[in-house]
């Protein structure tokens, strides 16, 4: 049984992405989250932006680490989880739910069927399913 949502995709630099409609719900995996330990803040775009596949469009921190925010998919931003500003831990404690980052109004999302369902990620971290 695989330990991550079935209802996404995942990139192997740990994003994950969920589609509803053009619309794509995007994160960090919970296996980043708990390789990066305790995250200590999120540096994600303003509504409005546009971001370009494969390029990074924010910053998240932990007290080990600094890593970009890569997304697979560009569009425009149309909705940022604020929430992350005064609590960016949600991203530890649920990121495949409250932790989610950024919405996208994706502009194409044929790149989405080139990255890995649940069980091939699985695989990837090493996880038993």
């Amino acid at each position: 049984m695989s330990s991550n949502p079935k209802d996404r995709t995942y990139s192997k630099t740990h994003e994950w992405f969920q589609v509803n409609d053009n619309i794509v719900t995007m994160g960090i995996t919970q296996y980043a989250a708990d390789e990066l330990t305790d995250i200590t803040f999120v540096d994600l775009p303003p509504v409005g932006s546009t971001i370009e596949p494969g390029r990074a469009f924010g910053e998240i921190e932990s007290v080990k680490t600094t890593s970009e925010l890569l997304s697979a998919i560009g569009g425009e931003i149309v909705e940022v989880n604020t929430a992350l500003v005064d609590q960016p831990e949600l991203v530890n404690n649920d990121p495949f739910g409250v932790g989610w980052m950024v919405r996208i109004q994706a502009a194409d999302l044929s790149p989405l069927d080139h990255l890995l369902d649940s069980r091939a990620y699985d695989e990837m971290i090493g996880r038993d399913m």
